[in-house]
Protein backbone atom coordinates (compact mmCIF):
# COMPACT_ATOMS: atom_id res chain seq x y z
CA UNK A 1 0.00 0.00 0.00
CA UNK A 2 1.81 3.01 -0.93
CA UNK A 3 1.74 5.79 1.78
CA UNK A 4 2.63 8.75 -0.64
CA UNK A 5 -0.08 11.01 0.90
CA UNK A 6 2.12 11.21 4.58
CA UNK A 7 5.14 12.28 2.20
CA UNK A 8 5.79 16.06 2.07
CA UNK A 9 5.20 17.68 -1.41
CA UNK A 10 6.11 20.61 -3.02
CA UNK A 11 4.34 22.77 -5.05
CA UNK A 12 5.25 24.40 -7.96
CA UNK A 13 3.33 28.05 -8.75
CA UNK A 14 3.72 30.03 -12.11
CA UNK A 15 3.49 33.59 -11.44
CA UNK A 16 0.44 35.10 -12.21
CA UNK A 17 -0.42 37.04 -15.94
CA UNK A 18 1.79 40.22 -16.92
CA UNK A 19 1.60 41.87 -20.05
CA UNK A 20 4.52 39.96 -21.85
CA UNK A 21 2.67 36.67 -20.95
CA UNK A 22 -0.63 37.74 -22.79
CA UNK A 23 1.63 39.40 -25.78
CA UNK A 24 3.98 35.78 -25.96
CA UNK A 25 6.62 38.00 -25.42
CA UNK A 26 9.68 35.82 -23.60
CA UNK A 27 10.41 37.08 -20.36
CA UNK A 28 13.02 36.46 -18.54
CA UNK A 29 15.50 38.77 -16.31
CA UNK A 30 12.99 41.77 -17.12
CA UNK A 31 11.30 42.73 -14.36
CA UNK A 32 7.53 43.16 -15.06
CA UNK A 33 4.78 43.41 -12.83
CA UNK A 34 1.78 41.50 -12.80
CA UNK A 35 -1.17 42.91 -14.97
CA UNK A 36 -4.80 43.30 -12.40
CA UNK A 37 -5.76 39.95 -13.89
CA UNK A 38 -2.83 38.78 -12.93
CA UNK A 39 -3.19 40.26 -9.22
CA UNK A 40 -6.80 38.19 -8.80
CA UNK A 41 -5.34 35.24 -9.90
CA UNK A 42 -2.61 35.23 -6.91
CA UNK A 43 -5.35 36.23 -4.98
CA UNK A 44 -7.73 32.91 -5.83
CA UNK A 45 -4.28 31.00 -6.09
CA UNK A 46 -3.86 31.97 -2.31
CA UNK A 47 -7.19 30.81 -1.08
CA UNK A 48 -6.44 27.35 -2.55
CA UNK A 49 -3.06 27.29 -1.06
CA UNK A 50 -4.21 28.26 2.37
CA UNK A 51 -5.94 25.08 3.23
CA UNK A 52 -2.60 23.36 2.79
CA UNK A 53 -0.45 22.83 5.08
CA UNK A 54 2.55 24.38 3.54
CA UNK A 55 5.68 24.98 6.19
CA UNK A 56 8.13 26.49 3.84
CA UNK A 57 7.95 29.01 0.89
CA UNK A 58 10.32 29.92 -1.29
CA UNK A 59 10.14 32.58 -4.40
CA UNK A 60 11.96 34.24 -7.43
CA UNK A 61 13.45 37.92 -6.41
CA UNK A 62 11.72 39.01 -9.84
CA UNK A 63 8.62 40.86 -8.79
CA UNK A 64 5.97 38.95 -11.49
CA UNK A 65 6.54 35.78 -8.81
CA UNK A 66 7.45 37.85 -5.53
CA UNK A 67 4.34 39.72 -5.82
CA UNK A 68 2.55 36.29 -6.76
CA UNK A 69 3.79 35.07 -3.70
CA UNK A 70 2.97 38.34 -1.33
CA UNK A 71 -0.64 37.85 -2.73
CA UNK A 72 -1.17 35.02 -1.94
CA UNK A 73 -0.57 35.69 1.47
CA UNK A 74 1.19 32.34 3.33
CA UNK A 75 1.12 32.49 6.69
CA UNK A 76 4.64 31.40 6.38
CA UNK A 77 8.24 32.78 6.16
CA UNK A 78 9.68 33.40 2.98
CA UNK A 79 13.12 32.77 1.56
CA UNK A 80 13.81 34.87 -1.27
CA UNK A 81 16.18 32.48 -3.54
CA UNK A 82 18.17 33.80 -6.22
CA UNK A 83 18.37 30.18 -8.13
CA UNK A 84 14.80 30.42 -8.82
CA UNK A 85 14.28 33.47 -11.71
CA UNK A 86 13.73 32.37 -14.63
CA UNK A 87 16.02 31.41 -18.14
CA UNK A 88 18.00 34.21 -19.17
CA UNK A 89 17.18 34.54 -22.67
CA UNK A 90 19.50 37.00 -23.81
CA UNK A 91 19.38 38.07 -27.24
CA UNK A 92 15.68 36.75 -27.11
CA UNK A 93 14.30 38.79 -24.55
CA UNK A 94 11.29 40.26 -25.56
CA UNK A 95 10.92 38.24 -28.09
CA UNK A 96 8.06 35.97 -29.40
CA UNK A 97 8.64 32.41 -30.77
CA UNK A 98 7.27 33.06 -34.02
CA UNK A 99 10.24 35.89 -34.19
CA UNK A 100 12.96 33.53 -33.18
CA UNK A 101 11.71 30.86 -35.36
CA UNK A 102 11.51 32.73 -38.75
CA UNK A 103 15.43 33.51 -38.32
CA UNK A 104 16.35 30.29 -36.19
CA UNK A 105 14.46 27.43 -37.78
CA UNK A 106 14.25 24.68 -35.37
CA UNK A 107 14.99 26.11 -32.51
CA UNK A 108 14.16 24.50 -29.33
CA UNK A 109 14.91 26.60 -25.87
CA UNK A 110 15.01 23.27 -24.11
CA UNK A 111 17.86 22.02 -26.59
CA UNK A 112 19.54 25.20 -27.56
CA UNK A 113 19.20 27.69 -25.37
CA UNK A 114 19.62 31.34 -25.99
CA UNK A 115 22.55 32.89 -27.61
CA UNK A 116 24.11 35.84 -24.92
CA UNK A 117 22.22 34.38 -22.57
CA UNK A 118 21.38 30.82 -20.87
CA UNK A 119 22.29 27.00 -22.42
CA UNK A 120 20.10 24.21 -21.09
CA UNK A 121 22.97 23.30 -18.88
CA UNK A 122 22.80 26.24 -16.82
CA UNK A 123 19.56 26.26 -16.27
CA UNK A 124 19.51 22.92 -14.97
CA UNK A 125 22.92 23.72 -12.65
CA UNK A 126 19.97 26.19 -11.14
CA UNK A 127 17.62 23.34 -11.03
CA UNK A 128 19.96 21.01 -9.32
CA UNK A 129 20.47 23.43 -6.47
CA UNK A 130 17.30 23.80 -5.51
CA UNK A 131 15.90 20.01 -5.74
CA UNK A 132 18.88 19.74 -3.06
CA UNK A 133 17.69 22.00 -1.46
CA UNK A 134 14.23 20.96 -1.03
CA UNK A 135 15.03 17.40 -0.40
CA UNK A 136 16.94 19.04 2.73
CA UNK A 137 14.06 20.38 3.76
CA UNK A 138 11.63 17.19 4.09
CA UNK A 139 8.92 19.61 4.64
CA UNK A 140 5.51 20.62 2.72
CA UNK A 141 6.95 23.65 0.74
CA UNK A 142 5.94 26.26 -2.09
CA UNK A 143 8.21 27.57 -4.85
CA UNK A 144 6.92 30.79 -6.75
CA UNK A 145 8.36 30.91 -9.89
CA UNK A 146 8.07 31.18 -14.11
CA UNK A 147 7.36 28.75 -16.74
CA UNK A 148 10.51 27.56 -17.97
CA UNK A 149 12.50 27.59 -15.32
CA UNK A 150 9.72 25.48 -13.44
CA UNK A 151 9.39 23.02 -16.11
CA UNK A 152 13.35 22.23 -15.78
CA UNK A 153 12.63 21.89 -12.22
CA UNK A 154 10.16 19.46 -12.84
CA UNK A 155 12.58 17.75 -15.34
CA UNK A 156 14.97 17.53 -12.68
CA UNK A 157 12.99 16.62 -9.80
CA UNK A 158 11.75 13.63 -11.60
CA UNK A 159 15.68 12.98 -12.45
CA UNK A 160 15.61 13.71 -16.62
CA UNK A 161 17.64 16.81 -18.08
CA UNK A 162 16.46 19.98 -19.54
CA UNK A 163 15.18 18.73 -22.25
CA UNK A 164 12.00 17.15 -20.72
CA UNK A 165 10.70 20.04 -19.55
CA UNK A 166 9.90 20.71 -23.00
CA UNK A 167 7.11 18.06 -22.75
CA UNK A 168 4.92 19.96 -20.61
CA UNK A 169 3.75 23.47 -20.64
CA UNK A 170 2.45 25.81 -17.69
CA UNK A 171 0.02 28.70 -17.51
CA UNK A 172 -0.04 31.64 -15.55
CA UNK A 173 -0.74 31.18 -11.82
CA UNK A 174 -1.21 27.46 -12.32
CA UNK A 175 -0.62 25.11 -9.69
CA UNK A 176 1.73 21.96 -10.09
CA UNK A 177 2.85 19.00 -7.11
CA UNK A 178 6.05 17.29 -7.15
CA UNK A 179 6.67 14.62 -4.55
CA UNK A 180 7.60 10.65 -3.43
CA UNK A 181 6.19 7.26 -3.38
CA UNK A 182 6.81 4.24 -1.24
CA UNK A 183 9.39 5.15 1.54
CA UNK A 184 10.08 8.87 0.05
CA UNK A 185 13.12 8.41 -1.86
CA UNK A 186 11.03 7.59 -5.29
CA UNK A 187 10.29 10.96 -6.66
CA UNK A 188 7.15 11.31 -8.96
CA UNK A 189 4.89 13.96 -10.33
CA UNK A 190 1.85 14.12 -8.31
CA UNK A 191 -0.09 16.73 -10.12
CA UNK A 192 0.81 19.37 -13.04
CA UNK A 193 -0.82 23.06 -14.62
CA UNK A 194 -4.26 22.48 -12.64
CA UNK A 195 -5.33 26.06 -13.17
CA UNK A 196 -9.12 24.94 -11.46
CA UNK A 197 -8.95 27.73 -8.39
CA UNK A 198 -8.94 30.13 -11.65
CA UNK A 199 -13.17 29.41 -12.70
CA UNK A 200 -14.30 32.39 -10.77
CA UNK A 201 -12.13 34.55 -12.84
CA UNK A 202 -13.53 33.12 -16.33
CA UNK A 203 -16.77 33.64 -15.49
CA UNK A 204 -16.31 37.56 -15.02
CA UNK A 205 -18.17 38.91 -18.09
CA UNK A 206 -15.91 41.28 -20.60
Amino acid sequence: MSTSENLPMIYLVRHGQTAWSVSGQHTGLTDLPLTSDGKAAARLLGARLRKIPITRVFTSPLQRARSTCELACLPVEVTVDADLVEWDYGEYEGLRTSEILAARPGWKIFRDGCPGGEAPEDVLARALRVVERLRMVKQTAAVFSSGHFLRVLGACWLGFDARAGGLWVLDTASLSALGYEHAGDEPVMRFWNDTSHLAPISSIPN
